[in-house]
């Protein structure tokens, strides 16, 4: 008997770095100088990475890793083919992102209360209310808005999210002119089976096509979710150069998965990526010297042992 493994639908995928954004603003140690997030910006984009999530505009009491947000905008070589993106929760964030020149800006909810409170300081309601001019502001002056869900599994603080429960905020998100929706195992404790039943209800009204994976590997089950969401149609994914990241919000919470790994599997399926390997395993060991820090990546360590 011949057995075959089983084939997802896509040839191609979209991969979002989150790296420079996600990934940095969870450093403890003194905020890192706009030159070497330039230069890791940079060196993603040389190395095929298309769309970079490269700051974030918010207040630096909040998020002292983003201070120099603005200035790192302005060093980065920009390339026509690759789409940088900016966090911007507020009017002020964003009038702050647009004068930067990003050329698309992200806003989040949260699929729980108790962590909607715990990361900005509102109810799920209020914070979709506050994003709405954000969004409209950006849509108006031509700028792409992207929406992200957090904790659509599991919540810190609450446990078990219902389904239901994020279908209706991606839902706003999508009425509110988001042109994408990512949907965030924030704590990284889902497994297939869950975030399928998370997808099924997300996707009643929301074409997966406008739906993205961002998985956290706390649990070490971030591939095996993407590749059942790669199989349910979903064809862009969230990771983090070197597994960068983590949640401040989530105690115990690993970094995103990383880019490397998601990667090295996506091409062993024959998806392309346009992502040259090779360079990016050299770009994560070489910020993850820069912070002193183990490379969260098994690709990434077995290609530069």
């Amino acid at each position: 008997m011949t057995f075959k493994a089983a084939r997802p639908i896509t040839k191609q995928v979209k991969v979002v770095e989150v790296g420079p954004r996600d990934g940095l603003q969870n450093e403890s140690g003194p905020m890192l100088g706009a030159a070497i997030k330039s230069t890791l910006i940079n060196q993603l984009a040389a190395a095929g990475l298309t769309h970079i999530e490269a700051a974030a505009f918010v207040h630096p009491r909040w998020v002292p890793q983003m201070a120099n947000s603005a200035e790192v905008m302005q060093l980065i070589t920009r390339h026509n083919h690759v789409s940088y993106s900016a966090l911007t929760p507020n009017m002020q964030g964003l009038e702050r992102a647009l004068e930067a020149g990003v050329d698309e800006v992200a806003v989040f909810g949260a699929a729980s209360e108790s962590f909607s409170q715990q990361n900005t300081n509102c109810s799920i309601a209020e914070a979709l209310t506050r994003f709405e001019p954000v969004a409209k502001a950006a849509l108006d002056a031509g700028i792409k808005v992207r929406g992200y869900v957090s904790v659509v599994v599991d919540c810190p603080y609450e446990g078990v999210v219902s389904p239901s429960a994020v279908a209706q905020v991606a839902e706003q998100l999508i009425q509110m002119g988001c042109y994408e929706v990512s949907l965030g195992d924030t704590i990284g404790s889902a497994t297939p089976a869950r975030m399928l039943d998370m997808l099924n209800a997300v996707s009643q009204n929301i074409p997966v096509s406008q739906l993205a994976g961002h998985c956290h590997n706390t649990y070490g089950q971030a591939l095996a979710n993407v590749l059942c969401m790669l199989e349910a149609g979903v064809t862009t994914f969230d990771s983090s150069v070197a597994g960068l990241g983590g949640c401040p919000y989530a105690k115990g919470a690993s970094g995103n998965l990383a880019t490397e790994d998601l990667v090295y599997m996506l091409h062993g399926l024959g998806i392309h990526t346009g992502i040259q390997l090779d360079r990016l395993a050299r770009v994560g060991q070489s910020i993850s010297d820069l912070l002193g820090r183990p490379n969260g990546s098994h690709v990434g360590q077995a290609m530069t042992f």
